[in-house]
């Protein structure tokens, strides 16, 4: 199997996951949510927080980007056909990235400093609206992204 493939199917894999992720809470898990009380609210979004942080997101998080990174370099490097749409969905998914660092993770710290004053209404009322808005528009990136990736798949049989 030739290295582009290789970096293409990490990409694809790991993207896939990923913009699943967001998908997920963005149609499920946000208004599941919305439904409680503030407490229970803020004591799950915490939770969630922290249950996250494992190995195996990380490596698809981390591995989306340096696959289609990778992905990228080698067919911008080679002059293979795929090399706009790789890097349109790089720029997509780094987007993501962007406003997971500015905007998510921010966020998700605020909520476990706001609940640890006992206000859990004030906890969600910062927290809610701003953090679901920002994960749609991570979800619409990673959509993007996946849709170049797929374009990067076509042109690959080309010259």
């Amino acid at each position: 199997m030739e290295v582009i493939t290789l970096l293409m199917t990490a990409a694809t894999v790991a993207l896939a996951g990923i913009g699943g992720l967001y998908y997920s809470y963005a149609c499920s898990v946000m208004p599941g949510l919305r439904a409680t009380d503030d407490a229970t609210f803020v004591s799950a979004m915490s939770r969630i927080n922290t249950a996250i942080q494992n190995p195996v997101f990380a490596l698809s998080f981390v591995g989306a980007f340096l696959s289609l990174a990778g992905s990228a370099a080698f067919s911008w490097a080679n002059g293979l056909a795929s090399t706009l749409p790789l890097s349109v969905s790089l720029t997509c998914y780094t987007a993501t990235l962007a406003i997971t660092f500015a905007a998510n993770i921010p966020l998700n710290n605020a909520l476990d400093l706001a609940a640890a004053s006992g206000d859990a209404a004030a906890a969600r009322k910062s927290f809610e609206r701003r953090w679901t808005r920002w994960n749609i528009h991570r979800t619409w990136l990673s959509l993007a992204a996946l849709v170049a990736l797929s374009v990067a798949w076509a042109a690959l049989g080309q010259p």
